[in-house]
Formats: structure tokens, C-alpha cells, sequence
């Protein structure tokens, strides 16, 4: 075990987390932890900005001038008087080291970067492509001379602090994904706690349960199955039957039935022919976090929830500022923000709309009236009627939103400029049912039902909220009878929250022109009114008409992402799948911090007036049975994780991602490591294609190993370049690597020639492929090294092409 690795960057996660902090105290000084929980996200922003930059001329400036600018914007902010409270800082270092060991200890039992399970080899093999990178964008290393077609900002992120720490890639990939895994932990932590701290909450009992959702829980799914295991057989059949789990054997089996892959393929998905395949029964992925760090691959939809959740953070900064502060709330959205974004685009463009999502919600729905964010006069009087009132507020709510959105397009401009792709936008796609959707998102709707029902009470009375409720479950019932279960499920949520927040606003018929603030911004006495109230019957709004905070508006953005891909997807092979999976991601992270909030509520006895029957031994008994729920799937898991693995090639545990090749393929990692030790550079390769998900299937398809082990470009791997491009020419160069090792001489020369071949990798999959292979006979193509089944072969001389 590389004991001193995991030491070193533990206090590189550390340092930066100091340095985040005293930004983080400038940014955030409302937050009850002073910003220190999103400090690391932060700090990691700053270094990905410079290095983003500066790196389109070089990458090791980029990063190293990166390191200058942060420590001097942090020395600057010392200066200015901003300090790290140190009792805050140490209890965030520890959520975070207790984080990042936990995913170390996982890792280090089954560390393998490898083809099948996941995206590994395209994470690998972009971390490696920027290793080996001069500047920016990296080199394909699928699709050699070209740059990458695809969001690689996580992984310039992973990077950065390869080289920072001067750590081989094959160690970097696992610490990297450890402090992913830790800072989204942290950030839900610090984020939940001060928000429940704004609404008169225990703020260590809210980041516990926060972290707890984040990091360890997961969907329904596993719960249901236990029921099933343990009920008499009738019940147990009919339960599996209704659950639309899979029925044939799993009321006779048990927890030695488990796997941990099942927990995340609940939703069927009929795939639409949108590539020329003929439609099929799937099913979309929908992951929850503690899977996809389970499965291990350091991917763009888990690299950049930290990023979202900084967005979600300056959010709730706006939504904390008074409405006479206009010009630090104007920094918050147009300074702060559109960098933020630029940066989200890159590192997971799925992500990128989200964050106009949140600012829509946040102007719309904060105490400030937005219209004291226009020029003094342009604003207007405000309107008579409550219903104008409101569409002026959605009016600027979304324009907000836009100008956000289209300034971080322009921070992030080099990348729609080159790596870009694009797709369409298909339509009512085949839609989930209402039992798939509770087994899914069940575990948060167990925290917000109750939530709203006492928040509705208290905002009118406990009869009110109980018809409320009634006619919620009908319109739940009646939606799910039509295909449109999202609809009744979700759009509760959302007007609810909407209602709930926006009824603290129009006081008492409050009504009266704006007022100048003392920076030039106009402040509506109305809304004066309103923050006077709300801080007259308290934060936590239990007396008074703002019964919700920011946590509603973090309800509604997640309600309002899952429903949103029940109408409409992006356009691939895979149906929706995709989709899916990587907005399901962002909907776990905004609700695993409203959730933190409450079911914290409920233990501090929140309710305690308005629904006088939750006693506090009710609502521990409901928290307990809920973690105890949600912790089922991680503890058969984690039991499965550390009993069936056993580190191939390796002496013990390990963080060395390649380890596993040792047993597995040992001539070609023999081959491998010693094109990633000697070959300086992006010299192109050839090896065989088309490449799929395993290192060669039976079927004759290649493996792109080599290229996505080391960072080397080859002229054409997996067959995901098809989507990133186009068939077209996908296509094309399946045919000129084909030629190249078993075509005429005068063909494979010009092909050499034509793509600055400099070597020929040959080994099983290749002879699988290919069969008899010539290009050995090509005239300055000679054998450079032989491994085994392995021949490597140089390009001595390069041809000019016709």
C-alpha cells in the first residue's frame, strides 16, 4: 500500500482546503461555517481557471502560475482581515480526511482501471492524453491528430494535481477519484449545515445527514428486495411482482444474491432507433453516488458535483443577502457565477444548463425583489396585482438566468470553439412508472412528504394541510394511471415549494414603490417588510409565513431536473439512458442537502406547534428506519467489495490502477508499461479496432489497451469516437487501420505517411482481428521490441502521400 502517496495528497486536499477557506470566508460570511465546507471546490476552481487559460500556450505554466494566483488571492484575502475560523476548518478537514480514507481503503481492494464496467479507459486515457499534453486541448487519444471530443475539464482537475504532487498516473487515477468522492462529501456537509443553521437547525446534525445521503445512501431498490427475502413466500412474490423487481427466484434467495450493480438498472427503457439499431428492451442507468464511487470510474457526472454544489452555495449567498446589498448581489451572479459555469461546461457539459437552473430559481424565489438588480429607474413601480407581481419576478428570475448562462459560454469559449460535440434533442421518450420512480427517488421522498406537510401546517393549519395532502395522493394516482407519473409525483413538489416560499413576500397587502439603496439599487419596501418579518418570528419561519428556505428552492431545481427528462433526452443509441443517468446525479446531490436539512428539522423537533402528534420518539424511530434503509445496499456492498477482491498482481492492497494487468495480460503489460516509461510525448500508434468494453471480446474486436493505458494517441479506438464525430468518419479510418496491417505495401506506407505513424502494436487482439498481418514487409517498418504474444513495430521512415 502506498501508504506516503495517500499522506502526501491528503495534505495537498488539506492545503488547498485552507486556501479555498479564506476565499470562502470573503464569498460566504453569512454561511454558519463560513464557507469552509465548499473551500476545496473553490480553491480547485481557482487553479482550473488559470490553468485553463494559460494552458492553451502551457499546460505546466498553466498550472504552476495557477498555485501563484491562488495562494496569492489567498495572502491578499489574509490581508483584507479575512481569517479561517480554526474550529470550523478542523471540522471540515476531518469530514474530509474520514472521506477520503474511506474511498482510499476501497480503491486500494480493487484499484483496476479496467475496459468493462464502466468508463474507465476513457478516464484513464484522458488523464494520461493531459499528462502527456504540452498545452490545451489534449490530443484524442482515440482519434490521433485530432483534439478530444469530449468534456475533459474533471480530468485537466485530476491533472493539475498529478503534477502538483509529481505522481505517476496510475496512482493519481485513484487518489484523484478519493478526493472527488471526499470533496462532494464535504461540500453537502458544509452546504446542508448552513443552510438548516439559517432556518434555526442543529447545522452538524443537517451536514451529517446531508453526508450521509451523498456519500453512503442509496435508492429503494435494495430495501425492497430485503422485504422480499424475508416474507413468506405470497407476499414475498406479489411484492417482487409489484416492485417490478425481478421475480424468478429472488423470494427464495437472500442477501448472498446480492450485487451491487442491480441497484442501479431499476428504470426500463425501451432504446429508440435513433442510430440505425433496431429498438430493444434496456434499461437507463440510474445511479446514486456511493455506486458510481463503488464502480470507480473518474467520470465527468461525479467530477463536477462538488462544482454544482459551489454553484448551489453562491445561490444560497445571493438568496442570504439583503435587498439593499445590490452590488454584492450583483457580484454574486454576474462575477461569481459565469466563471463557475465556464468551468461546469467543461468538466461536465450535462451539468452546464443546471446552474441556470438554480440562478432562475434563486432570484425568483429569494426575499430580495429582483428588480432592485436593474439601473436605478429601470425597474418601475411595482404592479397592483399579486399575479404581475409574480410574472415580473419569473420574467427577471429567467433573464438572470440567461445572462449567467451566456457569459459562462463565453468563459468557456475554447471549448465550444474545438471540443464540442453536439446532439439532438428527441421528445417524449418512453416514460418511468410510478413504482419505478418511488423505488429511485423513494429515500428523499421519505424526508420531503412529511417536510411539506408540516411546513403546509404550519403556513395555514393542520386540516388544510391534510386536504392538501389528500388531493397530492390523487393527483399522484390519476397521473400514474395516464403514463404521466412524473407529473403527479413531482409537480406537488414544485408548485408546493413555489407556494410556500412566495406567500412570505405579499404581506398583509404590503404594497409600496421602490426605495434607492445605499449603493444605487432599488430595494422594494415590500420586500423590506417581508425580511423584517421573517427575522421577527425567526428563521425557521415556524410562526410566520415563510415556513421554507432555500432548501425548497433546492426541492424544486431537483424535482424539476427529473421531470424534465421524462418529456425530453438527448438523441443516442442508448435511448435515454444517458440522459438519464447524468441528470439523476445532479438530482441526488441538490436533494441530499435539502433531505440533510429535513430530517434534521424533524429530530430538533421541528415541527412543534403545527402538527403536535410527531412526537420525538417518532422522529427518531422514522430517521433510524430511514439511514437504516438507505445503508442496506452499502453494507452488503462493501461486505461483497473487500471479501471478493483480492488485488491481481499485487502483494496486498494497492492504489495502482495497472496492478491487475499483471495476471490478466502479462505480455502486454509488460508492453504496455514500457511504451508509457520511454516514449516521450504523442508519437501516433496503430492498434487494432473497432474497440468495445472488454480488452478483446471473442468476436474479433480490438482493444485500444495501449493507447488508453499510456496516453498515446492511435489512429482510431473505441467505438465511442463514432458519437463523438460522426460514422462517416469513424468509418473511414476503421478502414485505413485494417489496410495498414494487412494491405498492399504502397497503401500501408501512404496510411503510415498520412497519419505520422511512428509505431505498429501488435498482440492478441490485433491477430484476432486481423489474421495474417504484412505490415512487418513495409520497407522501413522493422520490429522494435517483442514481449510475448507482443511485437512492437517502428516507422523508420516517413512517406509524403500522393
Amino acid at each position: 500500500m502506498e501508504f506516503g502517496l495517500v499522506a502526501l495528497w491528503l495534505l495537498v486536499y488539506l492545503a488547498l482546503l485552507y486556501a479555498g477557506a479564506t476565499l470562502a470566508t470573503a464569498l460566504f460570511p453569512r454561511f454558519a461555517d463560513r464557507g469552509v465546507g465548499v473551500a476545496l471546490p473553490l480553491a480547485l476552481a481557482v487553479l482550473w481557471l488559470v490553468t485553463y487559460f494559460v494552458g492553451r500556450l502551457s499546460l505546466t505554466a498553466g498550472v504552476w502560475l495557477g498555485v501563484l494566483v491562488l495562494v496569492a488571492l489567498a495572502a491578499y484575502a489574509g490581508y483584507r482581515g479575512e481569517t479561517v475560523d480554526r474550529g470550523l476548518y478542523l471540522e471540515i478537514a476531518a469530514v474530509f480526511t474520514v472521506a477520503f480514507l474511506f474511498l482510499v481503503a476501497i480503491r486500494s481492494a480493487d484499484p483496476g482501471i479496467r475496459p468493462i464496467g464502466g468508463e474507465k479507459f476513457l478516464d484513464f486515457g484522458l488523464l494520461k492524453s493531459l499528462l502527456r499534453a504540452d498545452s490545451l486541448p489534449p490530443e484524442d487519444m482515440w482519434f490521433a491528430g485530432e483534439p478530444v471530443a469530449y468534456y475533459y475539464g474533471g480530468h485537466l482537475v485530476a491533472a493539475i494535481l498529478t503534477k502538483i504532487t509529481g505522481t505517476a498516473g496510475h496512482y493519481a487515477y485513484n487518489l484523484a477519484l478519493a478526493g472527488f468522492y471526499a470533496a462532494l462529501v464535504t461540500a453537502v456537509y458544509g452546504l446542508a449545515g448552513s443552510v438548516a443553521a439559517d432556518r434555526g437547525i442543529s447545522r452538524r446534525a443537517a451536514g451529517g445527514f446531508g453526508a450521509f445521503f451523498v456519500g453512503i445512501a442509496s435508492n429503494l431498490s435494495t430495501p425492497v428486495k430485503f422485504l422480499v427475502w424475508f416474507l413468506p413466500d405470497g407476499p414475498a412474490n406479489w411484492l417482487a411482482e409489484t416492485s417490478g423487481l425481478p421475480v424468478e427466484g429472488l423470494a427464495d434467495g437472500g442477501p448472498s444474491e446480492f450485487g451491487y450493480w442491480d441497484a442501479s438498472r431499476v428504470i426500463e427503457d425501451d432504446v429508440a432507433d435513433f442510430a440505425g439499431f433496431e429498438p430493444s428492451a434496456a434499461f437507463v442507468i440510474d445511479e446514486f453516488p456511493f455506486f458510481s464511487w463503488l464502480n470507480g470510474d473518474l467520470h465527468a457526472h461525479m467530477m463536477s458535483t462538488s462544482f454544482l454544489l459551489l454553484a448551489a452555495a453562491l445561490c444560497f449567498a445571493y438568496y442570504q443577502t439583503p435587498a439593499a446589498e445590490v452590488r454584492r448581489r450583483r457580484a454574486l451572479l454576474l462575477g461569481c457565477l459565469p466563471p463557475l459555469a465556464g468551468l461546469i461546461a467543461v468538466v461536465n457539459t450535462w451539468s452546464f444548463p443546471s446552474v441556470g437552473g438554480l440562478v432562475a430559481l434563486t432570484v425568483i424565489l429569494a426575499p430580495a425583489d429582483p428588480r432592485s438588480l436593474l439601473p436605478a429607474g429601470a425597474g418601475g413601480q411595482p404592479d397592483e396585482t399579486r399575479l404581475r407581481d409574480e410574472g415580473a419576478r419569473l420574467a427577471l428570475g429567467l433573464g438572470a438566468a440567461v445572462v449567467v448562462i451566456a457569459l459562462g459560454l463565453l468563459w468557456s469559449l475554447p471549448f465550444w470553439l474545438g471540443a464540442a460535440s453536439g446532439r439532438e434533442v428527441a421528445f417524449l421518450p418512453d416514460r418511468s412508472s410510478l413504482v419505478e420512480l418511488l423505488l429511485v427517488h423513494g429515500v428523499f421522498l421519505a424526508a420531503f412528504v412529511p417536510y411539506l406537510y408540516a411546513r403546509t401546517a404550519d403556513a395555514t393549519d393542520r386540516d388544510t394541510a391534510q386536504i392538501v395532502a389528500l388531493v397530492a395522493f390523487g393527483v399522484a394516482a390519476f397521473a400514474a394511471s395516464v403514463d404521466l407519473a412524473a407529473l403527479g409525483l413531482f409537480l406537488p413538489l414544485i408548485l408546493g415549494g413555489w407556494v410556500l416560499r412566495r406567500g412570505a413576500v405579499h404581506l398583509d397587502g404590503v404594497r409600496a414603490a421602490p426605495t434607492t439603496s445605499s449603493d444605487g439599487g432599488q430595494v422594494s419596501e415590500a420586500t423590506e417588510a417581508a425580511e423584517a418579518l421573517e427575522a421577527r418570528v425567526g428563521r425557521n419561519g415556524a410562526l410566520g409565513p415563510s415556513p421554507v428556505g432555500f432548501e425548497m428552492v433546492l426541492i424544486v431545481a431537483g424535482a424539476g431536473l427529473v421531470t424534465l427528462v421524462e418529456f425530453a433526452f438527448v438523441a443516442e443509441n442508448v435511448g435515454r439512458m444517458n440522459t438519464v443517468f447524468k441528470t439523476y446525479m445532479q438530482v441526488w446531490v441538490l436533494w441530499a442537502v435539502a433531505a440533510g436539512v429535513a430530517l434534521a428539522g424533524f429530530l430538533d423537533g421541528w415541527p412543534s406547534q403545527s402538527v403536535p402528534t410527531w412526537k420525538p420518539a417518532a422522529a427518531r424511530v422514522f430517521a433510524a428506519v430511514l439511514i437504516v434503509s438507505a445503508s442496506l445496499y452499502a453494507g452488503l456492498a462493501l461486505s461483497s467489495h473487500f471479501a471478493g477482491n483480492d488485488v491481481a498482481g499485487s502483494d496486498g492492497p494497492t492504489l495502482d490502477g495497472r496492478a491487475w494487468m499483471n495476471e490478466s495480460h502479462p505480455d502486454e503489460a509488460q508492453a504496455i508499461r514500457w511504451l508509457d516509461s520511454n516514449v516521450e510525448g504523442r508519437p501516433t500508434i496503430v492498434t487494432g479496432t473497432p474497440a468495445g468494453y472488454s480488452w478483446y471480446p471473442p468476436d474479433g474486436e480490438g482493444s485500444s489497451a495501449p493507447a488508453s493505458m499510456t496516453g498515446i494517441p492511435t489512429v482510431l479506438g473505441w467505438h465511442h469516437e463514432a458519437q463523438y464525430r460522426n460514422k462517416t468518419v469513424y468509418r473511414e479510418r476503421l478502414g485505413h487501420v485494417e489496410t495498414i496491417y494487412t494491405g498492399e505495401p504502397d497503401q500501408q506506407a501512404a496510411l503510415l505517411a498520412e497519419y505520422d505513424v511512428r509505431y505498429v502494436y501488435v498482440g492478441p487482439a490485433e491477430r484476432n482481428n486481423y489474421g495474417e498481418i504484412t505490415v512487418g514487409d513495409v520497407d522501413g517498418v522493422s520490429v522494435h521490441r517483442t514481449w510475448g504474444e507482443v511485437t512492437l513495430y517502428r516507422v523508420e521512415t516517413h512517406w509524403e502521400t500522393e
